[in-house]
């Protein structure tokens, strides 16, 4: 009866639009109230949750993807696109998944790339003919590379909330981010079959060197990143300190970072850290009542009374995240729903590093669908359309999405593939 007050109350504050935080840190003190137990042992709780090393990486990695959309990074990144993709029927689209995948590897945020990228993208494709459904779409679903492609904010918040390895994830995520990738292009090739009005473009080799020049110094952050992490000589947190640094030596040496624009981007970090880890604090004294409570136990036995399939266990999984991540935010769902997932995980023999894959992808798909659609509300006030537009917009790119996340759930050692040839 508590548990079942307590989630009408979270229900209740969710949809009166309350904050995600506040949502869950207010029933959650009443119940440790009513209850009997110390408020002073729900503060400890709430502040042993944000005092994690791994998460200490968040910070870095947000400041990090900032830094590099205030330098103009992004915008280079799409005329180096544009420059060699040309001749291609639809480059526009084209250029938008590159561009997103070139930048998923320096800002790990979803938000950050369809902000970035979608004010420059979307204005010219729609100048090109495109459409404007087809521009707001093809942008808003390409930015959901960037949780998925390390370095994935996402992936750090789960490494630490599930005591796994956070190189071996992102190890794990670089495969199914490149089949999003893929996939979408797909979907643009198939899209851009059915409008006449789009043309090839002229090939300028001169403005293919010129924009190389741009891209090929801060293209070297990845290496710095992926390399340092998965060759052993940086941990997450160190990797994004050094890449934070490796930013602002190329944005001091090509002067394209102004001082106003470095505090702004210090301001913003700040900003999003401090939602971020509120969220992460307050859902982890939910996830604290919800351990009380047995409710790991209790899912797991009413699981195993359904099936002893992983499979099944995977595949209502999936279920849960698509409808959690449709009006929760996803890193409330990860703190809340990984402490629960991952004992039963554990009981289906899933290797914890698939399900963070599994995980991170479904939720990811949530930041396209309504109600809340954080990425849908981005890319319409970036491109000043109507949020319905978008999601009609986004619905063919959701296609492949789905299709990964079920090929995943079918055949689960396809995400282990790369981590077992790296060894991790």
């Amino acid at each position: 009866m508590m548990l079942a007050l307590l989630g009408i109350a979270i229900a209740v504050l969710l949809i009166i639009r309350v904050p995600v935080a506040f949502a869950f840190l207010g029933p959650s003190l009443v119940y440790m109230w009513v209850g009997g137990q110390s408020v002073g042992n729900a503060l400890r709780e709430v502040f042993n949750a944000a005092d994690s090393f791994p998460l200490l990486a968040v910070p870095l990695f947000v400041l990090l993807g900032s830094l590099a959309n205030r330098a103009g990074i992004a915008d280079r990144l799409f005329r180096f696109a544009l420059a060699v993709l040309a001749r291609v029927r639809g480059n526009l689209g084209y250029v938008s998944i590159g561009t997103s995948v070139g930048f998923s590897w320096m800002s790990g945020s979803a938000i950050a790339d369809a902000a970035a990228l979608g004010k420059v993208q979307i204005p010219q494709m729609v100048r090109e003919g495109y459409g404007r459904r087809f521009a707001t779409g093809v942008s808003a679903s390409s930015s959901l590379i960037a949780p998925v492609m390390p370095p994935s904010i996402p992936a750090v918040i789960y490494s630490g909330l599930a005591a796994v390895s956070t190189g071996a994830l992102f190890a794990a995520s670089v495969l199914p981010a490149i089949a999003m990738a893929v996939g979408l292009c797909i979907v643009v090739a198939v899209l851009v079959a059915r409008n006449p009005k789009i043309r090839r473009g002229e090939f300028d080799r001169r403005e293919v060197l010129a924009s190389t020049k741009g891209v090929l110094l801060p293209m070297v952050t990845p290496v710095i990143i992926l390399g340092g992490i998965l060759g052993g000589f940086f941990t997450p947190t160190e990797a994004a300190a050094v890449a934070v640094a490796y930013i602002l030596v190329i944005a001091l040496i090509q002067r394209s970072l102004p001082w106003r624009e470095l505090l702004e981007a210090l301001k913003e970090t700040v900003l999003t850290t401090g939602a971020i880890m509120l969220i992460v604090a307050s859902a982890s004294l939910l996830g604290y009542i919800l351990a009380r409570e047995r409710l790991p136990q209790l899912l797991t036995e009413a699981m195993f009374a359904i099936s002893d399939s992983p499979t099944v266990f995977l595949l209502m999984t999936v279920i849960l995240c698509l409808i959690l991540g449709t009006v929760i935010d996803a890193t409330a769902v990860l703190v809340l729903i990984v402490p629960i997932l991952i004992p039963i995980a554990t009981s289906y023999g899933v290797d914890p590093i698939t399900l963070g894959v599994i995980v991170i992808i479904s939720l990811m798909i949530g930041l396209l669908t309504p109600p809340v659609g954080t990425v849908l509300f981005v890319t319409a006030s970036v491109s000043s359309s109507r949020v319905g537009e978008v999601f009609r917009g986004t619905m063919p790119f959701l296609i492949p999405f789905l299709v990964i996340v079920a090929v995943a759930v079918a055949y689960p050692p396809v995400i282990m593939w790369l981590p077992g040839v790296l060894g991790l």
